[in-house]
């Protein structure tokens, strides 16, 4: 039989076969199943903080740190901020190609991100969706427009890596003048304390009586007697020596048998003179001497006074070093002052003198310490607290051991110890001529090659062998520059010093110990009141 042609021949029907059918079933049920779950999860996102207020026992995100929202990998701030990251690297490429508009752009959109940053940390609650999404849609352009303006992988790094040097060195720049300012702060002396120098000054120079008052008691017995309790003080600041001879005596048992030393410079003798004598300190004897009147202390026989008066030392002290790797704080006038090394001539100073206790001027007494008198010290010369449990004191951190003179005569990992409170037994001083010792030294480091500058390094070795350690308890360091002191050990110590440059009578000075310092100072004196409020 003859075949249709093929217009006339009806259309074949196709059957889509049953494994199809049951493909585009499963295909449709997963489909209809992950709209479900990704509704509800959206969902979740809108109605979670809603529903969490009105049914509190579920609470699951609570107040919470903004530090930890950036750190959670799922949270809108996090993205924010690793957005804002990119951005601020756009920024500067954008700049360093001339493209202000575009870095413009960035910056606004930059401060949006930081100010909603800054209002969820302030109101401790994650950032929503609703608040993230059009910052997060906008910066996402911009860093897209950003990328396309052609700013290559290669350009990106050598742009950011020339951006981050110049960053490290601002930042070195700023480290430097912050220490430099610091410095210069802690070596001024306060409008205050000034003010009374020069009130005590007048009242000296104007009052025969008290001048009068001051020779009687330069030939007393007292203060060569070796049954009474001997201190030793060196400094130019009136206030800071009150407070020392006030603590002690404060916290004596016998006050009257206590006799301080202090010595100070021509210009402000006259100020301690009047201090002293106008005071009352119940029953101890204070002596006040001028470094000036020491005439056996020159260039001739101590070296440190040679180095002193060279025009070169003071040139570096007074006008600064070119030398950018010296430290500022070694910039400090204070070791101009002869005050400063006094300490190593106390025999000299009391030739009839056995033993005494140093104390710097920037100590606080707390406890009586006439029973330093008596500690065996087994013949050495010095008594101190060894600091060699805090990381930097052993004797390789201050002496060059690099110089054959140092390594081959002193043990590196020997136990630095403080100066500040120190029993010195005069007898064994002279016996072992520890001045001698410290002369020897001083000759050798005319080139500063042994150590750089200051009253430790020097001591260290004028002492080394001779020191004989202390109990901790008896000085406690740091409270100058260290806020975190351990308090039971400020409570427990007999003498607390504020070595470093926060000192007590300064604005910078930690607020949570001023108030040791403070308690000692006497307000009732007429000056105090007077230039408090000048």
């Amino acid at each position: 039989m003859r075949r249709r042609a093929s217009d006339f021949r009806r259309p074949v029907r196709r059957r889509l076969s049953c494994w199809i059918w049951a493909l585009l079933l499963l295909s449709l049920i997963a489909g209809l199943v992950l709209f479900a779950v990704q509704h509800n999860y959206h969902d979740e996102d809108h109605v979670e903080q809603p529903v969490l207020e009105i049914h509190p026992r579920n609470v699951v995100h609570e107040s919470r740190n903004i530090t930890d929202e950036i750190l959670s990998a799922r949270s809108y701030a996090r993205q924010l901020a690793e957005q804002m990251a990119l951005a601020k690297a756009y920024v500067v490429i954008a700049k360093e190609h001339n493209n202000l508009h575009l870095a413009w752009e960035l910056s606004s959109k930059i401060r949006s991100c930081q100010f909603l940053l800054s209002k969820a940390a302030m109101r401790e609650e994650p950032i929503s969706l609703d608040e993230a999404e059009p910052i997060i849609k906008s910066l996402a352009a911009l860093i897209f427009k950003a990328q396309d303006a052609h700013y290559d992988i290669a350009t990106t790094m050598i742009t950011l890596k020339n951006f981050i040097q110049s960053l490290e060195d601002r930042a070195n720049a700023a480290t430097v003048q912050s220490t430099v300012f610091g410095q210069l702060v802690a070596e001024s002396l306060p409008k205050n304390l000034q003010c009374i120098d020069i009130k005590l000054t007048a009242d000296w120079l104007q009052s025969k009586s008290i001048q009068e008052l001051a020779k009687d008691r330069r030939n007393s017995t007292r203060l060569v007697d070796n049954n009474l309790f001997h201190f030793c003080i060196f400094s130019d600041n009136v206030l800071a020596v009150s407070v020392v001879i006030n603590s002690t005596i404060s916290n004596a048992e016998h006050p009257k048998q206590l006799v301080f030393h202090v010595v100070t410079n021509g210009v402000k003798y006259g100020a301690m003179q009047a201090w002293f004598l106008s005071n009352d300190f119940r029953g101890a004897t204070i002596e006040v001497k001028n470094i000036e009147d020491f005439s056996w202390l020159n260039a001739s026989y101590s070296p440190v006074v040679k180095q002193l008066q060279d025009t070169d030392s003071r040139k570096f002290y007074f006008e600064g070093s070119h030398d950018s790797n010296f430290e500022p704080k070694f910039h400090n006038p204070k070791y101009i002052s002869l005050l400063n090394h006094l300490r190593f001539y106390i025999p000299e100073i009391y030739p009839q003198l056995e033993k005494v206790v140093f104390l710097d001027d920037d100590v606080v007494v707390q406890k009586d310490l006439t029973p330093l008198f008596s500690l065996d010290l087994h013949g050495n010369v010095n008594g101190a607290v060894e600091t060699c449990l805090e990381a930097f004191h052993r004797y390789y951190k201050y002496l060059n051991f690099s110089n054959p003179l140092i390594s081959t005569k002193v043990d590196p990992q020997a136990c630095g110890w403080a100066f500040g409170m120190n029993v010195f037994d005069l007898i064994a001083w002279r016996k072992a001529n520890v001045t001698t010792r410290y002369h020897y030294w001083q000759e050798q480091n005319t080139d500063k090659s042994l150590w750089k500058l200051g009253t430790l390094p020097p001591g260290l070795l004028a002492f080394y062998g001779l020191t004989e350690p202390l109990d901790r308890r008896w000085h406690v360091l740091g409270l100058g520059y260290d806020l975190n002191i351990d308090n039971r050990l400020i409570e427990t110590a007999a003498v607390i010093h504020f070595n470093g440059n926060m000192k007590p009578w300064l604005k910078l000075s930690i607020g949570r110990y001023r108030p040791l310092w403070e308690q000692y100072v006497n307000r009732t004196h007429r000056y105090l009141q007077d230039c408090a409020t000048s």
